[in-house]
């Protein structure tokens, strides 16, 4: 009784103070991601007051932050925009892995870390954070912008490959050797195929299970849906944030317009959960000793995850201030990052500090990615871009004699 006392004191206060923030944050025009973050260091493990009896509940709240987040992606396009937008985004999605995983592989060999950690490093400094970039993205009011099937093809792109990759790792950190590897690697392919070919050719039989009259029973049909195929694609060894776009994608019709404002309020609760519990999970005092090569780091792959972005949306026609609001709304790190990093941390094979390089990492990545991502909106930026503009229209073209 003394447990659960203390449990609802700690969340009922964090979550107070967590509503003060999110206001302040909007009065003040900034996204209020950063503040959650700072919040969850504060209480977290080494802050200010630590929070013990919450830990557990902010921790599965994460998890279900993540797959609502991603839930609610998928509601907004069709699978046929699914795969068209796969197809169109492939290369762009070979053009992200080149130009993120190898500075992370690179700077881990030149640390001194051998090739396994240059592996890990690579996933972590490789794959954008989907539940930072939903929530930035709906903050900003851009869920409709024409840019945003770029962004969300390469984030799906990327969790398809981490399904993928994954297993891969694990079974390398294991040293289980190419048996495992290759056993891992078949099952996640297997599921990942399954559920797409469930989500894309049944999903009208899906929708119709779902009455959207009824809207608690499309709340709970909707809500546990998810989560069982998230849970399942988790088991699986495949990402539990895939199951849930796809769930999303499979939905169609009025089902998916309900459950879109059913879900919005849920979903941004448990969102915000999620990005106080990365907080509450990173020890400020491991920060100090890594935050320059963090930094450094940082600042290569925020480039060019930057120039992704910018190369896909040009890839489609997309207009310059589209670019750059698709290369930076990329930006972000997350939850994928923390997972390999914890993967090689349970395995005890690789460099120590590779755990607190990739929290402060991903902690520069998200605190400045929402930030960045509202640059192209400021009057300044706009005005850059104009004049650029001007000038290339003002150089004459030579025509060859």
């Amino acid at each position: 009784m003394h447990e659960t006392t203390i449990l609802l004191i700690e969340v009922g206060a964090l979550l107070l103070g967590l509503g003060l923030l999110g206001r302040l944050s909007r009065r003040i025009g900034l996204s209020p991601i950063p503040l959650y973050l700072l919040a969850g260091l504060a209480f977290g493990h080494g802050g200010l007051l630590p929070l013990t009896a919450s830990e557990e509940f902010f921790a599965v709240g994460a998890e279900i932050g993540v797959i609502l987040l991603l839930l609610m992606l998928g509601l907004e396009y069709s699978a046929g925009e699914l795969v068209g937008n796969l197809r169109a985004a492939a290369p762009a999605g070979l053009i992200d892995a080149l130009l993120n995983a190898l500075p992370g592989a690179a700077f881990a060999l030149l640390l001194g870390w051998g090739w396994v950690a240059a592996v890990v490093l690579a996933g972590i400094t490789w794959v954008s954070s989907s539940g930072v970039i939903a929530k930035v993205l709906a903050d900003l009011g851009r869920l409709g912008n024409r840019e945003t099937p770029v962004v969300l093809s390469v984030l799906v792109i990327e969790d398809l490959a981490m399904a993928l990759y994954l297993p891969l790792v694990t079974a390398l950190l294991a040293g289980t050797g190419l048996v495992g590897g290759s056993l891992a690697l078949g099952i996640a392919v297997f599921t990942v195929v399954l559920v797409l070919v469930v989500a894309i050719r049944y999903g009208h039989f899906i929708s119709a299970m779902l009455s959207a009259k009824d809207a608690e029973a499309l709340l709970l049909g909707v809500l546990g849906l998810t989560l069982l195929v998230a849970g399942i694609a988790q088991k699986l060894q495949v990402s539990a944030a895939v199951g849930a776009f796809l769930v999303g994608i499979a939905l169609s019709g009025p089902v998916a317009h309900h459950a879109t404002e059913l879900l919005t309020p849920l979903r941004d609760l448990f969102a915000t959960v999620f990005f106080v519990f990365f907080g509450l999970a990173t020890d400020p005092r491991e920060i100090p000793p890594v935050l320059l090569p963090a930094l450094a780091l940082a600042i290569l792959t925020m480039a060019t995850k930057t120039l992704t972005g910018y190369l896909a949306a040009r890839r489609v026609g997309i207009a310059v201030p589209g670019r750059w609001r698709a290369g930076l709304a990329l930006v972000p790190r997350g939850e994928f990052s923390i997972v390999i990093a914890g993967l090689a941390v349970a395995a005890g094979s690789v460099e120590p500090q590779l755990a607190p390089l990739a929290a402060t990492y991903v902690l520069i990545t998200v605190v400045t990615g929402p930030l960045l991502a509202r640059v192209p909106d400021l009057a300044w930026f706009k005005s850059w871009l104009r004049q650029r503009a001007a000038a290339r229209a003002a150089v004459p073209v030579v025509s060859p004699e």
